[in-house]
């Protein structure tokens, strides 16, 4: 049997967030267990805590987004998330006085790393694990997200995209803590030269800049240098574990994904808990 974790002692993370560019603090405080994930807001009076486990999934374009509306929501929790599910964290109260996740360098590495330097502590409560009974998926015209029955946590991904710089990557792997540590968490938000400004024009990519964002031009990341050659799908992949991790437990499953995004991602968490509660 699994033991539910959580941090051994609290720490704190600044930054500026992704896609407003505000500033921002989240406290990162040990948490009973079977409590679950749970997000707050310190800066809006009288704000309810955002439990992932009677979460409302609010917006999914560009970075998810959850809350209660009228205010109460957190966004881009996709890469922490991602850290969480890394370090095995079950139990955790993230307090932040703004709306948004601090982007750090846009990858989930520094989340984890501070989670693993506060320590790691075992509780007494068995993980629960969400095992896939049977297959679910969604899609769309070009895009598909399907889970299935599976003895582990297998992801395959198939990026495309209409740059020379990624055109057509695939990473496919049993994950585990280690191999997510070393091959996923240190990869990149990025996007292509010529969707940057049209993304600012909507509101989005207000904190991104090439420290934690890959511009990426026809011959490679504008002023930087991948981390892996295949850097851009690695990140999808982060960002889809970030996105089950919204079920607040892991989950046991074959995933396979052709051009998935954070609306496909967060379409299929919703089909995943319409299971879970019959």
């Amino acid at each position: 049997m699994e033991e539910q974790k959580t941090i051994a002692k609290d720490f704190f993370l600044e930054g500026k967030g992704l896609q407003t560019g505000k500033s921002v603090k989240a406290f990162f405080y040990p948490e009973k267990e079977n409590e679950g994930i749970i997000f707050r807001r310190t800066d809006l009076e009288g704000g309810t805590s955002v439990r992932l486990k009677d979460l409302s999934i609010l917006d999914t374009d560009r970075r998810s987004k959850i809350g209660f509306g009228q205010g109460n929501y957190v966004e881009t929790v996709e890469h922490v998330l991602a850290a969480l599910w890394g370090a095995g964290i079950d139990n955790i109260r993230i307090e932040l006085d703004g709306s948004e996740m601090p982007a750090l360098d846009g990858s989930a590495v520094g989340f984890l790393e501070a989670i693993k330097k506060s320590g790691i502590r075992k509780q007494s409560a068995p993980r629960e694990v969400v095992e896939i009974k049977e297959p679910l998926w969604a899609e769309d015209e070009k895009s598909f997200l399907g889970i299935f029955p599976s003895n582990a946590f297998k992801v395959s991904y198939l990026l495309e995209y209409p740059s020379p710089a990624i055109g057509r990557q695939f990473f496919s792997s049993v994950l585990d803590p280690d191999l997510f540590q070393k091959e996923i968490a240190p990869a990149r938000t990025f996007c292509l030269k010529e969707e940057a400004e049209a993304l600012l024009k909507q509101g989005y990519g207000r904190g991104a800049d090439l420290e934690n964002t890959l511009v990426m031009d026809t011959d490679g990341p504008m002023d930087n240098t991948l981390r892996f050659a295949d850097e851009p799908v690695r990140h999808k992949v982060l960002d889809l574990i970030g996105d089950l991790y919204l079920l607040g437990r892991p989950i046991k499953a074959r995933v396979i994904a052709i051009r998935s995004g954070h609306r496909l991602n967060l379409e299929l968490v919703r089909k995943v808990m319409v299971g879970l509660c019959r």
